[in-house]
């Protein structure tokens, strides 16, 4: 039986969207754009940082209004009976601060993020990209040793990732976004999603003897890339060359 791993994406998919709830607590109707909305999540972070400090809101303030949001009902149920078959990580472009504070209430399942420079004062500087692309490079590097990789995401964000996976699903997903990668599954909640995923697994061929060469097959996510680049900003090249997402 293949070894899986399954890359789930957080806000959105297991949590509801944070910066429209800080929008709404602070008044700052500018807070509200999300990676549903905007693909380019470096521009959006510092367009968000930007904003808080011209409202004076430190990360502990931050913090505060963040740890009034619970996740999505049903995803602590979800994750845990994904862990009763396949290996969980949960990656996400958001920042180790912001997330810490619902891996706790998720029973705290490994978190690969981002995070924030602060100051002393508890000013929010910015945002530190531990790589561009993240979540695409580490589903590629999770093939590169023998995973088979199960991708869920629910924006565009979270395309790429999905297109470099064995298989991709969409969950939560707004309706644009299903509709511009139509090549992906989409869930309309948690069990449905299990119930695709599970089907998917069965139904793939075992992987490749592992060698020293092995390299994951791109094609998935280099058509995804070139059908729908336009849209999103995404590009997927399975010969190596560099593929931009939108973030």
């Amino acid at each position: 039986m293949a070894h899986v791993v399954c890359t789930i994406d957080m806000e959105g998919t297991l949590t509801p969207e944070v910066w429209p709830y800080v929008a709404q607590r602070t008044g700052i109707e500018e807070l509200k754009l999300t990676t549903r909305e905007v693909p380019g999540f470096e521009k959006l972070m510092a367009h968000r940082i930007a904003l808080m400090a011209k409202h004076n809101i430190k990360l502990a303030d931050l913090l505060k209004i963040v740890d009034e949001i619970d996740p999505n009902p049903g995803a602590k149920d979800f994750l845990d009976t994904l862990r009763e078959k396949y290996e969980v990580i949960i990656f996400s472009d958001t920042v180790v601060e912001i997330a810490k504070v619902f891996m706790r209430k998720l029973g705290n399942p490994t978190l690969f993020c981002n995070a924030l420079e602060v100051a002393p004062d508890g000013t929010v500087l910015s945002c530190h990209m531990r790589i561009t692309d993240g979540k695409r490079h580490g589903v590629e590097a999770l093939r590169g040793l023998n995973f088979t990789v199960v991708a869920v995401g629910d924006a565009y964000n979270d395309s790429a990732m999905l297109g470099a996976a064995n298989l991709g699903f969409w969950v939560h997903a707004p309706p644009n976004v299903i509709a511009d990668f139509p090549g992906f599954q989409s869930a309309k909640g948690y069990s449905e999603l299990v119930q695709l995923i599970d089907t998917g697994v069965a139904a793939l061929p075992l992987p490749s003897k592992p060698n020293s060469d092995h390299k994951p097959n791109h094609s998935t996510a280099t058509a995804v890339a070139e059908n729908h680049g336009n849209n999103t900003g995404a590009h997927a090249n399975a010969k190596g060359k560099k593929r931009k997402q939108a973030d």
